[in-house]
């Protein structure tokens, strides 16, 4: 090996997307370049089976910095996992265990951060100040980086726009729907896929996927445009980001580019808006990219 290739070995990002269908790890060179890409099923309910899964990954791969993306994130207060739809890491010491698994140091972000650094920095937003990174699938979730360094908060909370109320609800948003959080109302609860197929549901009565729903284009489909150029007018008159990039399954709808910047206008407390809405440039590898990306600094 030369010393070329050696020093490449040494300064490899290794990321993971612990996901709860999947668990995927990639290898990233210094210039962003992927190098390997491993992937296994999640063992579901498994906690000690998900951290086998994880080293076992990095471990084929080899020497390098790692980063994992998870859903959910690590309670200031505790260290232990909180927020997480893949309940069996609630209340677990993951950054821990698996400091101590692989015998180097992890760094640990929500999966939403992860997607919001990995377009910031070499995808849709790249050479943006501020870019705001949307998730809008079985969940929904937000990222902020700016300066391509992500913006965490004092509670680990930073981007979470998903649980926030719904902007300016109308008789057609009511009754409030529950969401998982305990609350109701939430932005989650209408811009979700989920989200979607209820509201397509309670109009007709119909069991249609989010993607049959987006494709017939109908009554559902445009109050979750308007709903969506709502929620995210609030965003832009609290962040004002440059950018804001869509990824997650919904994030496939051509008309969100066209019609939400039309709509949100209404919404935005400025004569003139720039903002860009832009569709992901990595998809599915967003995550697992900036996971590895997390050693950026």
């Amino acid at each position: 090996m030369d010393r070329s290739s050696a020093r490449i070995i040494r300064d490899l990002r290794i990321g993971v997307d612990l996901g709860g269908s999947k668990i995927e790890a990639v290898a990233l060179a210094p210039d962003g370049r992927e190098t390997l890409r491993k992937r296994v099923l999640t063992p579901r309910g498994d906690y000690a089976g998900t951290l086998a899964a994880v080293t076992s990954l990095v471990a084929e791969i080899g020497p390098g910095n790692v980063g994992v993306g998870m859903p959910g994130t690590l309670s200031r207060l505790t260290g232990l996992v909180k927020n997480a739809n893949s309940t069996w890491l609630i209340g677990r010491p993951l950054k821990e265990d698996l400091e101590r698994a692989l015998a180097r140091p992890v760094r640990l972000e929500n999966d939403a951060n992860c997607f919001a650094l990995s377009e910031a920095i070499d995808g849709a937003g790249a050479g943006a100040r501020g870019v705001f990174g949307v998730i809008l699938g079985t969940g929904v979730g937000g990222g902020i980086v700016v300066e391509r360094q992500l913006l965490v908060g004092r509670n680990a909370i930073a981007g979470e726009w998903g649980h926030n109320p719904l902007p300016l609800p109308g008789p057609k948003d009511l009754p409030l729907p529950r969401c998982y959080c305990g609350r109701a109302g939430c932005i989650e609860t209408y811009l979700s896929g989920p989200g979607l197929e209820r509201e397509h549901r309670s109009l007709t009565g119909e069991e249609r996927s989010a993607r049959e729903v987006a494709l017939a284009d109908g009554e559902a489909m445009q109050r979750y445009v308007e709903r969506l150029a709502r929620a995210l007018a609030g965003v832009v008159n609290v962040l004002d980001p440059d950018v804001i990039v869509l990824g997650g399954g919904l994030s496939n709808i051509d008309r969100l580019y066209r019609d939400v910047p039309q709509l949100w206008t209404r919404y935005i407390f400025s004569d003139h808006v720039t903002t860009r809405l832009l569709r992901n440039v990595h998809g599915d590898s967003s995550g697992v990219r900036g996971a590895a990306w997390l050693w950026n600094a």
